[in-house]
Order: C-alpha cells, then sequence, then structure tokens
C-alpha cells in the first residue's frame, strides 16, 4: 500500500520542523494529548482518533458555547485533525489501520492490554507498517509489581511524595500540586521520546514501540532535586533537598504584597546589603558573609532577608534588586499572568477565531525558529471534524465510509461555514 500523502499543517510553511510527518493520536485525557500536540505545532499532521462522544477532557473547563469544547480541550488541542472511530467495530479497526500503513508516529496511553483485545496493539500496527513509531503512556509499565494499574495525575502525584512535600514545605497537611503537573511533565517526555525514536529510525530505517510510564518518569523528575544523601550507597544523609523544602522558602511579604527574589551568591549578598547602607551588618555576621555557612543556617537567613523587606514596599523591593542587579520579580497571580506585559511585547498570545466557538486565546508555541514564532495554524476541532476527510486520503471506498457512518463506527462533525452556505453560523452536518 503506497503511503498516504501528510496533509500540511494549515498554513505552516516550510519552517515548520516536522511538516510532512503524519501522528495518529490515540489518547485522550492530558499527557497524550498535550504531546501530540506538541509534535502539532512543530508541523505535523495530527490526527486526534476519538470515540462518538468525544475525548472526556473535551467537558472539562470553562466552555462559552458548546459544552464539548471545554477551555482545557481547546488549550491542548490545537492543530489537530478529528476522526471518530468506534474501535470496537471491526470496520473502524480496519480503517485505522489503513491509516496507520501511511503514518510515521502511532501515540497511546491505552492500557496495552485492552490494545492487544481491540488487536491494535504494536504487533498489529507493524504487520501494516514496519517503520512505525509506536509510544505507549502507560501509569506503570507492563511488568513489576504496579504493572497494569491505574494511574492518574493526582495518584502518581501522591505515589511520587509531592504532596508530602508541600506539608513538609510549610503547608498545614498534605495536599496535590494546583495543575496536571505529572500529565503535563509525561507530556512533554513523550514527545521528545518520538523525537528520538524518529531520529534513530532516520538512521535505520526501522520502527520502533517505546513504553514511557508515568511513575518512573516522575520518580527521576521529583529525586533529581530530593535523591540527596541517597544518592550514595551507602547513603550519607536522608532524601530530601532542604533549601527547597524549607517552608521560608517562599515569596518574601512586603508591606503592601508580596516579591520574589534570589538573593544566591556571595556578590548577591554583598550587594543587597551595600544597597541598604547596610554593609558593615554584612560583614559582621557570622553566617551571612559565605555561602556554606548561609547554607547551613537557612531558616535565619531567610528570616533577616524576611524582616527587611517586611518594611519596604513591594516597589521598593523590587527597585532595591533591579539597582543590585539581583534576580527578582512580581509575585502575579493568574490574571496578572495572564496580562503580563512582556508577554504582550513578545505577541506570545494567539487569538484566533474558532468557527463554532468564537474568537479563542490560545497560550503561544514559546520555542523561536531563526527569530520567528510558530503560527497557530488550524483550531481546535469538533468531534469528528475530519472523518470523511480523513478515511478519503487513506483511500477508504465512499461506499465503505457510508457503511461506517450508518454504523456508528465514524461520524461526519464536518463543520459547514459561512463560506458553504447561507448565513452567518456555522452548522455541524448531520452524522
Amino acid at each position: 500500500m503506497a503511503p498516504i500523502k501528510a496533509q500540511q499543517n494549515g498554513q505552516q510553511n516550510g519552517q515548520a520542523p516536522l511538516q510532512g510527518l503524519r501522528v495518529i493520536d490515540a489518547t485522550a485525557m492530558i499527557a497524550g494529548p498535550l504531546a501530540a500536540q506538541v509534535l502539532a505545532d512543530y508541523g505535523a499532521d495530527v490526527i486526534k482518533i476519538e470515540p462518538r462522544g468525544g475525548d472526556l477532557m473535551r467537558r472539562a473547563g470553562a466552555a462559552a458555547k458548546s459544552p464539548d469544547m471545554g477551555a482545557l480541550y481547546l488549550q491542548i488541542n490545537r492543530n489537530k485533525r478529528s476522526l471518530v472511530l468506534d474501535l470496537k467495530q471491526a470496520a473502524a479497526r480496519q480503517a485505522l489501520l489503513r491509516l496507520c500503513a501511511g503514518a510515521d508516529v502511532f501515540l497511546t496511553n491505552t492500557r496495552p492490554a485492552a490494545m492487544r483485545r481491540l488487536q491494535l496493539a504494536y504487533e498489529d500496527l507493524r504487520q501494516v507498517n514496519p517503520r512505525l513509531i509506536h509510544v505507549s503512556v502507560t501509569g506503570y509499565g507492563e511488568s513489576g509489581l504496579y504493572a497494569g494499574k491505574p494511574a492518574y495525575d493526582d495518584l502518581i502525584q501522591g505515589i511520587c511524595a509531592l504532596p508530602v512535600m508541600i506539608a513538609d514545605a510549610g503547608g498545614q497537611e498534605p495536599r496535590y500540586v494546583p495543575m496536571a503537573v505529572v500529565d503535563r511533565i509525561v507530556g512533554l517526555n513523550a514527545a521528545h521520546v518520538v523525537l528520538a525514536a524518529l531520529f534513530r529510525r532516520e538512521r535505520t530505517g526501522e520502527g520502533q514501540s517505546v513504553e514511557l510510564p508515568m511513575f518512573e518518569t516522575m520518580t527521576q523528575f521529583v529525586l533529581g532535586d530530593h535523591f540527596a544523601g541517597r544518592t550514595f550507597d551507602p547513603p550519607i544523609g536522608e532524601a530530601g533537598n532542604f533549601r527547597m523544602i524549607n517552608p521560608d522558602r517562599r515569596p518574601y511579604p512586603t508591606r503592601d504584597g508580596y516579591v520574589c527574589a534570589l538573593i544566591y551568591t556571595d556578590k548577591h549578598w554583598k550587594a543587597f546589603f551595600a544597597g541598604l547602607g547596610r554593609l558593615d551588618q554584612y560583614e559582621a555576621h557570622p553566617h551571612l558573609a559565605a555561602f556554606e555557612s548561609r547554607r547551613q543556617h537557612l531558616n535565619e537567613v531567610f528570616g533577616i532577608i524576611a524582616g527587611i523587606l517586611g518594611a519596604l514596599t513591594t516597589a521598593e523591593a523590587l527597585a532595591l534588586f533591579e539597582r543590585c542587579d539581583i534576580p527578582c520579580a512580581p509575585m502575579h497571580d493568574l490574571d496578572a499572568l495572564i496580562d503580563d506585559p512582556h508577554l504582550a511585547s513578545v505577541d506570545f498570545f494567539q487569538t484566533k477565531k474558532h468557527p463554532t466557538e468564537g474568537r479563542i486565546r490560545y497560550t503561544g508555541i514559546p520555542s523561536r525558529w531563526n527569530g520567528t514564532t510558530l503560527p497557530i495554524s488550524r483550531h481546535a476541532p469538533r468531534v469528528g471534524e475530519h472523518s470523511v476527510s480523513i478515511l478519503k486520503e487513506a483511500g477508504i471506498a465512499a461506499e465503505e465510509i457510508a457503511a461506517l457512518l450508518a454504523s456508528g463506527a465514524t461520524v461526519d462533525g464536518e463543520l459547514i461555514t459561512e463560506l458553504d452556505a447561507p448565513g452567518d453560523t456555522p452548522a455541524l452536518r448531520p452524522n
């Protein structure tokens, strides 16, 4: 079977580094879709495979017009196309295999045992495409004591000690990090796993199956900071980075708010006290003038800074740090972050008109390629918006597509825009 030519991602030009690459995104929730969106942002043609009701994350977060087009879904599914396939039906599975025959990457976060029952495991997919890169994001992998257990962001946060560290750092009780930090870290790892596997294929011509367990990925992430004395065998101390867990490591209160600053090196400390006109206090204090002494007396050191900054306004504190060339930043809330003047100056947010949801503000693609940012060229799709066109591209005959529609194995969610039909309001083509 001849490879399917990957559709170019909207209006992206030849600068997009992954243009011409086709990715089958058979994932749901956050980690997998985020990984696929990174690839889509880089220019890959990403086909999002969804059940009839769509990815569960479609209903997560604020929704302006359609309940299945929530804010969280919109932010991690831009630049993709949507194809509905009920993979419990044999005809839908065959259609997916036809797509995989011409694809470069297959991403999944369905448990491997379930994919085997569907006859869509790596062994099945490589029969139609030996060059396929197959990446499976799992909770705990297929081996070990926890193999096959379900895993979600909160669960992996807990087993990786994040809630306990938050409590140790001054919380009254263990709490989760207030964002899907596990899903997002694992998603970014999945994206670079895909890129590494593609690079290997360029050298060997071979496809590959890669398993990325959430637990091990986050364990590496957490212990990178907190292995500490247990790095050594035998251990020379306890696990945990004391500076990072210290309850006083937090934004400093000022007279009218808070400020973030890192007075770290000997140069920073000397400049800080010189800027205050109190250099003699710095030089005379037994615990301030040397890095190792400051490290051993962190509580006292943090307390000294807090006492000084508590007498200043936030503006005065920031001005002092700027004069002394000490790293600092204001402490934003979410609204202040969105309205930050630097983000406005670099045009970080991209506002696009969605055909059914109105004007949508997307976070931008942060990397710059030869000084130019990559555009967001495709809106987050409606459920099955591209089902029929994608199946046609795969070489599936019109009568087969009609049968898939009739059986409910797929749906036609194509949008009829004002260019196709009278009136200003887009409509959905009947399924």
